[in-house]
């Protein structure tokens, strides 16, 4: 997790499914009305020559406990700490004899034996591997049932760019280890994404990195730069052991561990060698691999996954677009867009005419989209005709906003005035629905999107005065600024940078950090 970033994977043309049933369908008109909220239907009047053109969006009732339920699924696939806890569990790892009565020594040899026979890698059976594949057993089921419930919705994927690349089918196990299956994971030292590419390898391998777009965070193009990084790293070490060692913290630090070894290529000869989170790498990559493949022996469930990756298509997008926008006239929840297109940073798709952005839709509002792009567009320019600039505005986030709904509103337009999105508005007021009404009040907490330092334009240093009630947060081992960003809510990690003149994200145990809390 130290080499690279990968975050939120899709595919080449796979992708994920968001089913819609009957009572949550938005049904899409073209009615000549001036802007309101009444109820449940909000009508946008497009300030260009479309006089007789204007997109209506009227959705009939959500159910509440269905919605209940999205909510909780969309928190597991956005929650880090599933990734924090593996990356812990390889930096800590521990080889000490664990009692684990329900696999027996000689079984496990067996098994290994098996996989050994099928796969480039050495599964050979060690004492230290036993340790770590009986710990993860005794220690950390739940956590392995939720990697191999995930495991159903990216595998595919993996498997199919692997292929394409002529590696061992494998390395799939690799993304478990790098990110816990997470698209948006991103380490203590930067590195981001399922395959946790460093800014400069991400470069190196065509993933380019913008204040609109992180393309490490993009499923098929960071799992296609993983493929062909670690081809590379096989084609010069010829041993899949050593390219996955060099995978995680750099070939410079294999070679060195096999000078200060005397000379020894065996992993395990070298491991002591290696840097410590590298030295728990590999027996971490074949415990999952042996867990994984006896997932059902050893009483895990193989559970179909609510979206289904080959249900979603792309569309290259026209005009700059946000998810919000796509929200608001395809019906998709804004979550599932957050996740189909993970690597857009502010929510917002760019459109410039070199570039290839696109839009990853639920196939069964592609159609829609398309027969009706050109009205949509209409609505899209004038969303954003009525900003100064096609960014969000920026706040300082240690400010709470007691808003007053008008005539017009509704959650999209309030969240991208705000820079927030329509979950967190609607998580801050209890609200279980997007239905709004005048003169109702919302709490927000308005964030400040990252932006080139060269567009800044405050001179007083407004946004790193704290204000309010101020604490003093000491750092302790295993700490991230976004770690400590969950502990305070409406606390962003570009908030604490601001207000303790951080320029980087490393952290030192002791460090205190002022933090202020609404």
């Amino acid at each position: 997790m130290a080499f690279r970033c990968f975050i939120g994977v899709l595919f080449f043309n796979l992708g994920l499914c968001f089913p819609q049933s009957q009572d949550s369908v938005y049904v899409q008109k073209f009615l000549v009305k001036d802007s309101l909220v009444n109820n449940n239907e909000i009508t946008l009047k497009p300030l260009l020559k479309k006089e007789d053109s204007i997109l209506s969006i009227k959705h009939i009732e959500d159910h509440d406990l269905a919605a209940q339920f999205d909510e909780k699924w969309f928190e597991e696939l956005y929650n880090n700490h599933l990734f924090d806890t593996i990356y812990k569990s390889v930096t800590d790892i521990t080889f000490e004899d664990v009692e684990y009565p329900e696999l027996p020594t000689d079984t496990l040899k067996a098994r290994l034996k098996k996989l050994d026979a099928k796969t480039p890698f050495n599964v050979e059976y060690n004492p230290s591997l036993e340790s770590v594949i009986k710990s993860y057993l005794k220690n950390r089921r739940e956590l392995l049932q939720k990697l191999i419930t995930l495991s159903a919705f990216y595998f595919p994927m993996f498997e199919y760019e692997l292929d394409k690349y002529d590696l061992p089918l494998e390395i799939k196990y690799l993304a478990v280890v790098e990110s816990a299956l997470k698209p948006r994971a991103k380490s203590r030292v930067g590195a981001t994404g399922l395959w946790q590419f460093m800014f400069g390898t991400g470069k190196m391998y065509g993933l380019d990195v913008s204040s609109y777009v992180d393309e490490r965070c993009d499923p098929i193009k960071s799992t296609e730069a993983a493929a062909k990084y670690l081809s590379k790293l096989y084609e010069i070490f010829g041993d899949w052991d050593l390219a996955l060692a060099s995978y995680n913290s750099g070939p410079g630090n294999v070679t060195k561990a096999i000078r200060r070894s005397g000379g020894y290529k065996n992993y395990w000869n070298i491991r002591h060698n290696l840097p410590r989170e590298t030295a728990g790498y590999l027996p971490a990559f074949l415990a999952n691999m042996y867990i994984f493949e006896y997932a059902e022996a050893h009483g895990f469930k193989k559970i179909k996954p609510e979206f289904a990756l080959v249900e979603t298509d792309t569309i290259r997008v026209k005009h700059m677009i946000t998810l919000d926008q796509v929200a608001e006239v395809t019906g998709t929840p804004i979550e599932a867009l957050q996740f189909l297109n993970p690597s857009y940073k502010l929510d917002i798709i760019p459109f410039i005419k070199e570039e290839n952005y696109v839009l990853r839709l639920p196939k069964e509002v592609i159609g829609t989209f398309v027969n009706n792009e050109e009205q949509i567009y209409v609505f899209v320019k004038e969303e954003f005709a009525k900003r100064e600039k096609p960014l969000p505005q920026f706040f300082n986030t240690s400010d709470r906003i007691r808003y007053r709904v008008r005539s017009g509103d509704y959650l999209g337009k309030i969240a991208r005035r705000y820079g927030v999105r329509v979950s967190q508005i609607k998580q801050w007021n209890g609200l279980r629905s997007n239905d709004l009404r005048i003169g109702q009040r919302l709490t927000i907490y308005p964030r400040i999107p990252y932006v080139a330092p060269m567009a800044t334009t405050t001179k007083t240093g407004a946004s790193k005065t704290l204000s309010g009630n101020i604490t003093t947060y000491i750092v302790k081992s295993g700490d991230s600024l976004w770690s400590i960003s969950q502990k305070f809510p409406g606390v962003s990690v570009q908030n604490i940078k601001d207000w303790n003149d951080i320029s980087g994200t490393k952290l030192k145990p002791g460090m205190k950090l002022k933090i202020t809390k609404s």
